[in-house]
């Protein structure tokens, strides 16, 4: 949104669809990245994936024929990611012949078991214009029949936010409010099904964690559906009470920032830390058995552990005695997607009918 703002013809309205209402998962961005309130409230909620999607499907459509019947229709839809919300969204502008604008196409993980996978594929396939973040994203887009017209590279604009707010993060007090030294503590993430619903996995999981944090410390934001698992399955005397585990709520954008930007290493199945952790050099084990972004492997510093806590042993180890792989960044993450992705929307709009620029 700040790079369209060098752009005078663009009218942009921002839609909160309510997906993830979490303070800790929602608001708490708007406040520390400065970004301006929503335009439009959905306040959609939980659900199921089904009823999730249909509700947004219903609230976009909803909007855009008003936009329709006020005379100033909108001229495209932008969606980021892979949430119900991007497929929802893109379902709801596509069928009213709207052009759909996907932010971070083409990443594929090959496992349809994965809600995520499902919404990249059908969200990709009914884009007018397809904006990828890295070179592999690029190049199953046009496996699967887009034209290269539409398909363009543009970075990460995940990073551009981290690189905008990295110096401003390591100023918060978060290390010293739990007694960490900079480069001396592992941070855990922990919320996919495979991971968090089965006991014995979980639990072996977590064993090593435990064990490992006699030697550096782990601090671990848990979510909300770990957090309940934890609890159901009896495991807070096993894991939670353990010296060299500290447990806490989930932490705000700059606090979480400031935690990854000044570890020792990661352990993840998020998709998006995959990332942050290959952009800022820290080794990333990330506990999957594949990923949508391979970059953070071939090239970056992440390794795929899937759920086997003997692997997940094994690479703490390589960490922890400095024979880890040393990654680097990948081309176009330096900060300047977002640029690039307005140059791209605004050049696609030109010498259209409609083009007024209403997004």
């Amino acid at each position: 949104m700040k790079a369209f703002e060098e752009y005078e013809d663009f009218e942009l309205t921002l839609v909160h669809t309510g997906q993830h209402y979490d303070p800790n998962l929602s608001s708490v961005f708007f406040e520390e990245l400065g970004i301006r309130q929503p335009d439009v409230y959905l306040n959609v909620g939980s659900g199921s994936h089904a009823r999730q999607t249909a509700d947004v499907m219903v609230a976009i459509e909803s909007l855009c024929l008003e936009r329709q019947q006020s005379g100033v229709p909108f001229d495209g839809v932008m969606v980021v990611g892979d949430v119900n919300s991007t497929l929802a969204a893109a379902v709801a502008g596509a069928k009213l012949n709207i052009p759909v604008i996907h932010v971070e196409a083409g990443l594929r993980s090959r496992d349809r078991t994965m809600p995520e996978e499902i919404n990249r594929i059908l969200t990709d396939s009914i884009s007018s214009l397809l904006l990828a973040s890295e070179p592999k994203g690029v190049e199953n887009l046009l496996a699967e029949g887009h034209s290269k017209e539409r398909v363009q590279l543009v970075g990460n604009v995940m990073i551009d936010t981290l690189r905008s707010q990295i110096e401003r993060a390591k100023k918060q007090q978060t290390l010293s409010r739990f007694g960490l030294t900079p480069g001396s503590y592992g941070v855990v993430t922990l919320h996919r099904p495979a991971n968090v619903d089965s006991k014995t996995t979980l639990s072996d999981l977590l064993g090593v964690i435990k064990n490992v944090s006699n030697r550096v410390p782990f601090i671990f934001p848990m979510h909300p559906r770990t957090r309940s698992r934890v609890e159901q399955f009896g495991l807070e005397p096993y894991f939670m009470e353990s010296s060299g585990c500290i447990v806490c709520e989930p932490l705000g954008y700059l606090d979480f920032l400031c935690l990854t930007s000044q570890a020792r290493l990661i352990v993840t199945d998020s998709g998006g830390l995959q990332e942050e952790s290959t952009a800022l050099g820290i080794p990333c084990l990330t506990l999957r058995d594949n990923t949508e972004r391979p970059i953070t492997c071939d090239e970056g510093t992440g390794t795929l552990i899937g759920s086997s806590s003997r692997l997940l042993e094994e690479k703490l180890e390589e960490v922890l005695s400095g024979n880890y792989k040393v990654g680097t960044c990948p081309a176009l993450w330096d900060g300047e997607a977002a640029g690039r992705i307005a140059r791209v929307v605004s050049e696609f709009f030109v010498g259209k009918p409609t083009g007024s620029g209403s997004v």
